[in-house]
């Protein structure tokens, strides 16, 4: 294959590589299908990334995502972020979240979401980040986020959609 031939080879692949998002597998524990999982990346020194990604209960009784835990951060919790009075204010769901039986609760920037903190290194576009999820039912569940661009508002967006939701990931905590 002559030089010129390799590079139009190189040069289809890499399009190729970047013209289709790359989502994570979807995961089943027990009644849980957890998909979508998801992440931005992070600029250098960030030391906080938030973690978005869907979870359906197909079952007839409801479990409890309990805590959250990743390699790669020295603290993980499970937030949220709501309207209070007008003022949008983030806390940590000291009990859990609730997935009720037959529902669908979605992760995303502005609401539910994981917080990923005291990171050890950056999130780069492309990576995968490994984080387990302890549900009181369906126990332990090893999910791994697909991290997007910075920017990013959905798996996929790859950044380029313009920010509308507060983003965590260059904070210092």
């Amino acid at each position: 294959m002559n030089k010129l031939s390799r590079m139009l080879t190189l040069a289809a692949l890499s399009a190729a590589m970047f013209a289709a998002p790359v989502h994570a597998d979807d995961v089943k524990a027990g009644d849980l299908v957890i998909s979508q999982a998801w992440s931005r990346a992070t600029p250098g020194g960030a030391k906080v990334a938030g973690g978005y990604l869907t979870i359906e209960n197909k079952g007839t009784v409801a479990d409890r995502l309990v805590s959250v835990s990743a390699d790669i951060a020295g603290k993980a919790e499970v937030h949220e972020m709501a309207v209070d009075n007008g003022v949008m204010k983030m806390r940590q769901l000291d009990k859990g979240l609730l997935i009720e039986p037959g529902k669908t609760v979605k992760f995303a920037p502005g609401g539910y979401h994981l917080m990923l903190q005291e990171l050890k290194g950056p999130f780069k576009q492309g990576d995968k980040v490994p984080v387990t999820l302890q549900f009181e039912k369906a126990g332990k569940v090893a999910v791994s986020l697909d991290v997007q661009g910075v920017g990013a508002q959905a798996p996929g967006d790859g950044g380029h959609m313009m920010k509308k939701m507060p983003d965590h990931s260059g904070m210092k905590m």
